[in-house]
Order: C-alpha cells, then structure tokens, then sequence
C-alpha cells in the first residue's frame, strides 16, 4: 500500500493501516457508520493490569475521525476532533471488543458521532462521543502555509 503524502485526504486503507497498527481491524466503513474489533491484551494494559482507558479513547476518537472523514471525501474535505468525551463503564484485562461508532449528526461544517465498546458479552466497556470540523484539503501545490503577526493597535 503506497501512503499518500502530497495532501491531506486519507484513504480507507490508509485508516485501516493507522487503526491496525493499533491492533483495531475495520469491519465496516461508511460516511454514517463504522464497525471493529480489537483483541485486547497485556500491550494494551496500565501498570496496574487492566486495559488502559487510552485505548478506549484511541478507538473511539479513530473510528468517528474516519467514518466523518469518509462522509465528506468526496467534497474534498476530512474531519478533525473537536471534542472527545469518553466514558469508562467497566475495567478488562483482555478478551476481544467490538466498536460501534455512528452518525448523530453530519452538518456542512460539523459532525456529531456516538461509539459503543462492547465486550464478548455485550456489556458496554466504554461509551464515547467525538465532535468533529470538516476541513478543507489543502492542494498538494499550496506550499507551506506562512504564520504573520498580527500587530496590536
């Protein structure tokens, strides 16, 4: 897989690659929804044993960037995370969770996305909510954007 580093615009599979690094396999990707599962264990674990909560707010905070980045591709755009409200319901020290992120709201300069964690059970592990701002792709040719000061009056 070749990485496209001349814009901004990320492929599926260029998220699919990010997400499993991460240990995260996609099973589903749509601009409104996206599904995965991720097997956690010891590499994912705090000092202490358990899961990290930083997982959980990887997880959640990837797969609502990628399906709100998916949804307004075609209009030469991506999302970026605003806000990522992530809350820890239960504690694991391994097994394998599925991730459930969907639309709540996809508006022309913002998106709201909710994303579930469940583990083998069904019992809901983490539960989070990502806003994001769809941004313009900046052009391979645009050069480096310049930083001016702005002179106080």
């Amino acid at each position: 897989m070749s990485i496209d580093t001349t814009s901004q615009g990320v492929t599926g599979d260029q998220a699919k690659a990010f997400m499993a690094e991460a240990g995260i396999v996609i099973d589903e990707l749509t601009g409104s929804r996206v599904s995965a599962h991720i097997e956690l264990g010891p590499e994912h674990h705090t000092p202490w044993g358990i899961v990290n909560g930083g997982v959980y707010c990887t997880v959640i905070e990837g797969m609502a960037s990628i399906g709100a980045s998916t949804a307004v591709r075609d209009q030469d755009k991506f999302a970026v995370g605003l806000t990522n409200t992530t809350h820890f319901l239960r504690s694991l020290t391994s097994g394998n969770v599925t991730v459930n992120a969907v639309a709540i709201n996809q508006g022309r300069t913002q998106q709201l996305w909710r994303a579930d964690i469940t583990d083998e059970a069904g019992r809901l592990i983490a539960h989070g909510e990502v806003r994001l701002q769809n941004i313009a792709v900046v052009p391979a040719n645009a050069g480096t954007p310049r930083i001016t000061e702005r002179k106080s009056q």
